[in-house]
């Protein structure tokens, strides 16, 4: 989404609370010159890409003892 610097201003906490599941872009004079964003949303989208990883035959153990020979 992007958002003037003088909406953003306006209406800050709004703003703050969509940062939380989507990148804000604020421009100023039609140039983007700041990205608002949530810190700890590259941690959620990479547990979520991790989920169903390990077959459903293989235990945690297991999969930590292969990939402990691998290395």
């Amino acid at each position: 989404m992007s958002v003037t610097a003088t909406e953003l201003k306006s209406n800050l906490g709004m703003y703050l609370m969509m940062a939380q599941k989507e990148d804000i872009y604020i421009t100023r004079n039609g140039k983007v010159v700041a990205k608002l964003t949530n810190p700890y949303q590259d941690r959620v989208d990479l547990a979520k890409s991790l989920f169903g990883v390990l077959p459903d035959d293989l235990t945690p153990e297991q999969a930590r003892e292969e990939r402990l020979r691998e290395t």
